[in-house]
């Protein structure tokens, strides 16, 4: 299998297993602040600024993953 095989099965499992982290930490995310709304909907805003503080970290941290993907590829940091 050839150098550029390789990065492009590195590159699609970055892409993809991000994908899926990400995913599910939103998922989790959102499920907890259901939850917690539902028990005291007092916390309902302080909860959902916060919710939406983590899904955007959550969030920018796969598209980190994509840009290091992207550099995987097109830019080929390993020569060849």
């Amino acid at each position: 299998m050839t150098d550029s095989g390789l990065i492009a099965i590195a590159a699609g499992l970055i892409i993809g297993m991000g994908a899926i982290g990400a995913c599910l930490g939103i998922a989790l995310t959102g499920g907890r602040f259901i939850d917690g709304a539902v028990r005291q909907p007092e916390m309902m805003e302080p909860l959902q600024a916060r919710m939406f503080l983590l899904a955007g970290l959550i969030d920018a941290n796969f598209l980190i993953g994509v840009g290091v993907a992207m550099l995987l590829i097109f830019a080929n940091p390993f020569g060849g």
